[in-house]
């Protein structure tokens, strides 16, 4: 089995909005976003063991060793009050993960299990293991039938694309905006390989869902979803489109003062994509 390994920050072994089905969900660590709205903001930094997370955790969970983080499962009680210390939105509790240890996890959970998404952070900064992983997901008897997701916000080139496609059955593409300084503004990054990345997955068959968050003020505007509708009637009618809606959950910094997105204004943008003849257009089940 290959000896390639991966950051994880969280493995959930049931999730039902993470792509079709029930799934297997593998959060990696680290993005190469910034994102000020990004609810999961512990997945973004890579951890640089500068303990300033150890006095935070009451069950003494977290030390130092020989200069780097060691984390003792046993002792935390998930109050996540290092998450909050840490000063990089990085996660001190990541494990290192083999491919056997997912499998293993996939075995275990088989009977139960449509699939297995990969997500984060940005999973397509820890490729190699991605390719591996679902490669030897596609060639055991026993998992062979899952099908095998990334949730990615799209900032791959073509060359990186064309390692996982072959065994990806679909990728959940996030677009953050269509601006390119909006988009900047929001990300810390650029759109054209995000945008590029949409094109090239639709042509490949393998854009299983387009994904547009809605910021009150930034991306709702008649521009922004006007530019959405251009796309999608690029790709035709039947392209899955998530809105998603921006809360204050799991938030920090400046976000947390700007206006949470409305299920009337989610309301509204979706009617206006039916009404351009984009059928399939999903809104949020829960506003926090």
């Amino acid at each position: 089995m290959s000896s390639t390994r991966a950051t994880v920050s969280k493995i959930l072994t049931w999730s039902i909005v993470d792509g079709p089905g029930n799934r297997l969900v593998i959060f990696l660590q680290g993005c190469n976003f910034q994102c000020a709205a990004c609810h999961n903001p512990h997945t973004i930094g890579d951890c640089n063991h500068c303990g300033e997370c150890i006095p935070a955790c009451h069950v003494d969970a977290l030390s130092l060793v020989d200069g780097r983080i060691a984390f003792d499962p046993t002792h935390c009680d998930l109050c996540d009050a290092c998450l909050e210390a840490c000063p990089i939105s990085a996660n001190p509790m990541v494990r290192d993960v083999s491919i056997t240890d997912v499998l293993d996890l996939a075995r275990e959970n088989r009977p139960f299990l449509s699939g297995v998404t990969v997500s984060g952070g940005e999973p397509t900064r820890q490729l190699d293991f991605v390719v591996e992983l679902f490669r030897a997901i596609k060639s055991d008897a026993a998992l062979a039938g899952l099908t095998c997701f990334i949730d990615s916000n799209g900032h791959l080139d073509a060359s990186g694309w064309e390692q996982v496609l072959p065994v990806t059955d679909g990728v959940m593409l996030d677009i953050k905006g269509f601006d390119g300084p909006t988009h900047e503004a929001l990300t810390g990054m650029p759109n054209a390989k995000s945008l590029a990345s949409a094109r090239l997955l639709h042509a490949a068959g393998k854009l299983h869902e387009l994904r547009f968050l809605l910021v009150p003020g930034r991306t709702d505007s008649d521009a922004e979803l006007d530019r959405l509708v251009e796309l999608v009637t690029e790709f035709g009618a039947g392209t899955r489109v998530r809105l998603n809606a921006f809360q204050h959950h799991g938030v920090r910094g400046e976000a947390l003062g700007w206006d949470k997105m409305t299920e009337a204004g989610v309301d509204k943008a979706a009617e206006r994509l039916r009404a351009a003849g984009i059928d399939h257009v999903a809104t949020p089940a829960v506003y926090l």
